[in-house]
């Protein structure tokens, strides 16, 4: 699997910040990438130690923080306290049902929510930046 403009994007941030290139950072670059699941840094940290043993916590977790700097990745916080990492770059926004029980989470796309929100943004004269939407409650399997 290619992933040629993600890894662009992230060796020009590196470049920027005068950072140094390493075969660790590229190597956590490649393994979140081919995973597409909301990470956390102990989850891509199990993944990686598998193909590169050598590997640190601290260097997934800082390379983590790069990848979310340079616009690739972006933080997920919900009530569990636990942080995530999904992909950001090339991927369509999305929204999340939560539940409250067993921390199971869906994205979902609904285009009139969307529109919505942007007429809100309209009518109070506000210029849209970013926003995240998280919905709570309890899935199908928790209410059983």
């Amino acid at each position: 699997m290619s992933h040629t403009q993600e890894e662009k994007i992230f060796e020009t941030y590196i470049t920027s910040k005068n950072l140094k290139h390493s075969r660790q950072r590229e190597k956590v670059l490649e393994v979140f990438l081919s995973t597409d699941k909301h990470l956390t840094v102990e989850d891509l940290y199990n993944l990686i130690k598998k193909q590169y043993p050598t590997i640190g916590f601290a260097t997934v977790y800082r390379t983590l923080r790069l990848l979310c700097e340079c616009g690739l990745s972006r933080e997920l916080r919900f009530e569990d306290g636990t942080t995530r990492y999904e992909h950001l770059y090339g991927h369509q926004h999305h929204d999340h049902i939560i539940c409250t029980k067993c921390g199971r989470f869906v994205e979902v796309v609904v285009p009139e929510i969307e529109y919505l929100q942007e007429k809100l943004f309209e009518q109070h004269g506000f210029y849209p930046q970013r926003h995240k939407m998280e919905l709570y409650g309890i899935c199908k399997k928790c209410k059983k």
